[in-house]
């Protein structure tokens, strides 16, 4: 079986709200979608996704996507899509770095090598747990009175984990996070989710004050991290400084968190976050599993990893389609179902877009 072409889309996808991180420091209302569509001589057709969260959130922006994927396009033809690990060395080979660029050709390679075995991708993975994950919201808000709004959004939707981004007035935080605690309800999972908004001063003011719940990022660096960890008593999921093979071991290794937030487009795909996967199980610790933002097809991507891990190591797997005011694959794939969010059974990722909704393709190299 070999690549025999590759069509790239650019695609708008509105927020329903507007959403704010840090404390209002970062506002989005669009994301930047690439689509790629990757034909095979053998007619299977795979789709991959990345949908970086705008262009200021980390180093990652939607024409930095389609510019890797023009650079490494001509590489790619030719080779074998099931061979991941092959196409993986190439990707690297053309364009060292850039993570965020390979992680839809990766994401395409396994939709169709799962076509090909007929298998899900996370059987293909040898995984493939059919329990529901919960679906995380993200709690884009800045003061208690928004947080209340928004939560009560979510939960109506059926929502039980829930991802409240703080971060950039010290005051401000401590009030929200005692607010939701306050009216935590059973079974709940609660992330207070920083984005890297606090100085190590700041972390250790909040954290020290809240230490019985988990804080996500709560500074830049894990330099930042390490210097806090022994000064306070709080559990840290790590996110935006989980990006190689080599953060996850440094965290694993010296003990900086108690969770991973695993975010495929970031890392690079599947194939790069199934490695820090395995690094989590083999020290004990937690994970959530997220698209870093996106339609269906990078919620589903995202949802086939989690299906991977052990259900007591999966805390919730976050999914964008809720936010958004578009669906481009015509209500099929994962959706939220009291929730959770449910497995594919259809071999391969289990949900494609509907073409009309994605328009005239960029660009096309075959």
């Amino acid at each position: 079986m070999k690549i025999t072409r590759l069509t790239v889309y650019q695609v708008d996808l509105p927020l329903e709200h507007p959403y704010w991180l840090s404390g209002g420091r970062l506002k989005f209302d669009t994301l930047d979608a690439t689509l790629v569509r990757m034909d095979t001589d053998e007619g299977l057709t795979g789709w991959g996704e990345g949908t970086p969260w705008g262009h200021t959130y980390v180093p990652a922006h939607g024409p930095g996507i389609r510019a890797g994927i023009a650079t490494m396009a001509r590489f790619l033809l030719g080779l074998d899509p099931r061979r991941v690990l092959e196409l993986e060395r190439v990707m690297d080979q053309a364009l060292p770095g850039h993570l965020y660029a390979k992680s839809p050709i990766d994401m395409a390679c396994w939709d169709i090598a799962g076509q090909a075995a007929g298998l899900p991708i996370a059987d293909l993975m040898g995984g493939g747990s059919r329990t529901g994950r919960s679906v995380a919201s993200s709690v884009g808000a800045r003061s208690v009175a928004e947080t209340r709004e928004v939560l009560a959004r979510y939960r109506a939707r059926g929502y039980i984990a829930h991802s409240v981004k703080i971060g950039g007035d010290v005051a401000r935080d401590i009030a929200r996070i005692r607010d939701v605690e306050a009216q935590r309800q059973d079974n709940e999972i609660l992330l207070y989710d920083v984005n890297r908004g606090w100085s190590r001063a700041q972390a250790l003011q909040v954290m020290r004050a809240c230490p019985e719940v988990t804080f996500e990022q709560p500074c830049e660096t894990l330099d930042d991290i390490a210097a806090i960890r022994p000064h306070h008593g709080a559990a840290v999921s790590v996110d935006e400084s989980l990006v190689t093979l080599q953060d996850a071991t440094r965290i694993a290794r010296d003990g900086l968190a108690e969770i991973f937030g695993i975010k495929l487009n970031r890392v690079g795909g599947l194939t790069r976050a199934a490695r820090m996967r395995d690094v989590a199980l083999a020290h004990g610790i937690d994970m959530f599993v997220m698209a870093t933002g996106g339609s269906v097809l990078a919620d589903a991507e995202a949802l086939h990893l989690a299906a991977t891990i052990p259900d007591a190591a999966c805390r919730a797997v976050w999914a964008c389609q809720d936010m958004l005011t578009v669906d481009i694959a015509g209500g099929r794939g994962p959706r939220n179902t009291g929730g959770h969010l449910y497995l594919p059974e259809p071999p391969g990722l289990g949900v494609h877009p509907d073409a009309e909704s994605l328009g005239a393709p960029e660009a096309v190299y075959a």
